[in-house]
């Protein structure tokens, strides 16, 4: 259930919604939203420590899955995740979706 890395920084507590596997980010109210700028923000590792608890415990309340803490960029109003797996977590696929092509008739 405790995932956490030796993260240095700025960092946000993610994690997967139970009931239909959304990708959630832990809010500064201890919600849960689809939306990583709405992110609580740790700016020390007691911050962290303060944030990951909390999602833990939503995680022990079956509300979420394996919550951790990311490493974000927080500048300019919005919230950025550092590395590639968390950005595609955040804002989804890298390549466009294929569809089947339209036939005309």
């Amino acid at each position: 259930m405790i995932k956490s890395k030796n993260l240095e920084g700025t960092q946000a507590v993610t994690a997967n919604r139970l009931r239909d596997g959304a990708v959630v980010f832990l809010t500064p109210g201890h919600t849960w939203s689809r939306h990583i700028n709405d992110s609580a923000i740790a700016r020390s590792a007691d911050e962290g420590a303060t944030l990951l608890a909390v999602g833990n415990q939503a995680a022990v309340e079956r509300i979420v899955v394996e919550p951790y803490l990311i490493e974000i960029s927080a500048e300019g109003g919005a919230i950025r995740p550092l590395s590639t797996r968390e950005t595609i977590r955040a804002f989804g696929p890298s390549v466009e979706e294929q569809r089947p092509l339209e036939t005309v008739s």
